[in-house]
């Protein structure tokens, strides 16, 4: 069990286009637990809220996740090239940490917002959220600047759903 942690650092140099399809296919699945929560809120309580002006049309948050997820999985898969590295192990370790948190609370948007049926919950969280994807892409920045560039779409949308959060609490 010991040479589990070695064997894990040089998966990805040993072989990279599975270790990279692995990272984002673990990264996709994840994401999509949160869809479980979504589901059920969303044709029992969603339909009755009051939606913002700027809200898009429900068939786009998934093409808009999926691709998020995929760009996520591969600036992870980036970081954990890095564990192997003497001088970069311990930044990329932490900078892999940080991001398994703001994940964890990236589905507990989905459970509080629409599990829950709580637009103030979820904009608590949500909030939270942006604050810990800021942190992950200065952590992944540290470690490989492109995994930092690929989260920046992902930010951007967040943002854009913090605003939608809000304006959902104002409204409703």
């Amino acid at each position: 069990m010991s040479s589990l942690g070695p064997r894990l650092r040089r998966f990805p140099h040993q072989r990279p286009r599975l270790s990279l399809l692995l990272a984002v296919l673990v990264v996709e699945v994840v994401g999509a637990s949160g869809a479980v929560f979504t589901a059920s809120g969303l044709v029992s309580w969603y339909g009755t809220l009051q939606r913002p002006e700027f809200a898009p049309p429900d068939w786009v948050f998934g093409p808009v996740w999926t691709t998020l997820f995929a760009l996520m999985g591969v600036a992870v898969w980036l970081v954990w090239r890095r564990l192997d590295s003497p001088r970069m192990d311990r930044r990329a370790g932490a900078a892999l940490v940080v991001f398994c948190i703001h994940f964890a609370v990236n589905v507990a948007w989905s459970a509080a917002f629409f599990g829950l049926q709580s637009v103030e919950l979820g904009l608590a969280v949500i909030v939270v959220l942006l604050a810990l994807i800021l942190l992950t892409i200065g952590a992944f920045y540290r470690v490989d600047r492109r995994a930092a560039l690929l989260l920046l779409p992902y930010l951007l949308w967040v943002s854009f759903a913090v605003y939608l959060n809000y304006q959902f609490w104002v409204l409703n």
